[in-house]
């Protein structure tokens, strides 16, 4: 009977201090009016997006859900509000990012917030021969960005904000092999997407990094974010074995996707965050990151080898 008892103790205790640290949660305070502006989600129809993309709605905004799977997409449109619409937009593929951005600056005259909240663990290759999660998670954004940089300089006042993860602690960027092989990472074996995921992720926050320094001068900022541990459909393509084994510990730990907006929804709704740009940000807080993810040079090489890969050199 103690041994139980003793063994109870401890789980307990395990359950308390990892929901206080690694499954913390927090509640975004901001408040900022969205009635009349205009907002992007990328995967804006399941998850994390979703949850930011009904919030925002019911705010007033007018919010593009930009993905691949209308089907998604319509079930999250029933929201009550009129001004929540679908436009379909691949990131495996650059010529759809590019073919969404004409479509959106032929249609909408304002953005004020673009958040690229897709993002997936898995292996394989993009339309244009990238690594799946190099070409989803990074580079597909560091396109849209750029083709939408001028729109919300026009509008004025406009935030970018990025999702990435505290999965970034673990990446490394090798550009010898991203040149050669197109990718930074990439195998079968699920730890082997796992660590080129977290590649993918350090390149976000040094995107928003670099992104920060070239907005200096103008009133458009940029952060990126760490949503917590949540339960969503990122790692839908994981092994039936390991799915098994996380589901569990899924429902019991992780954040439900509403928890997990809550980060991205204060950069977007926060007042006076501005000098914050280029910030990380976690439990709807400013986050000191590692060396390795604040490297200016790192930063800019990154940005340059982005943008001929890209087309944008």
């Amino acid at each position: 009977m103690f041994h139980l008892l003793l063994v109870a103790v401890v789980l307990l205790g395990a359950y308390i201090l990892l929901t206080r640290t690694l499954f913390k949660r927090a509640k975004c305070k901001g408040n900022a009016a969205m009635s009349g502006k205009t907002v992007i989600i990328t995967g804006g129809n399941t998850g994390i997006g979703k949850a930011t993309a009904l919030h925002l709605a019911r705010k007033g905004a007018r919010v593009v859900l930009a993905c691949r799977n209308r089907n998604k997409a319509a079930a999250a449109i029933q929201t009550g509000s009129t001004d929540v619409i679908y436009v379909h937009l691949d990131l495996a593929s650059l010529k759809s990012v590019r073919s969404f951005a004409e479509t959106f600056l032929k249609t909408e005259p304002r953005l004020d917030l673009l958040i690229n909240n897709a993002g997936l663990v898995a292996d394989g290759r993009t339309e244009d021969g990238y690594g799946i999660e190099f070409g989803v998670n990074h580079l597909g954004h560091f396109l849209l960005t750029n083709l939408l940089l001028e729109r919300m300089k026009k509008t004025g006042g406009g935030r970018v904000i990025t999702l990435s993860s505290m999965a970034h602690r673990w990446g490394h960027i090798d550009f010898n092999a991203l040149v050669a092989n197109k990718d930074l990472g990439t195998g079968r074996y699920s730890w082997q997407f796992f660590h080129a995921y977290c590649n993918s992720k350090l390149c976000n926050v040094l995107f928003t990094h670099e992104l920060a320094k070239r907005l200096k001068g103008t009133d458009v900022t940029c952060y990126s974010v760490h949503p917590g541990v949540v339960r969503t459909e990122l790692s839908r393509n994981v092994s039936l074995w390991q799915k098994i084994f996380i589901q569990p510990v899924a429902w019991l730990l992780f954040l439900d996707p509403e928890a997990g907006a809550q980060t991205t929804l204060h950069c977007a709704l926060q007042e006076g965050i501005e000098p914050l740009s280029g910030k990380y940000f976690s439990c709807c807080e400013a986050q000191e990151v590692s060396a390795h993810a604040r490297d200016d040079k790192v930063a800019l090489k990154l940005w340059e080898v982005s943008e001929k890969l890209c087309g944008l050199a």
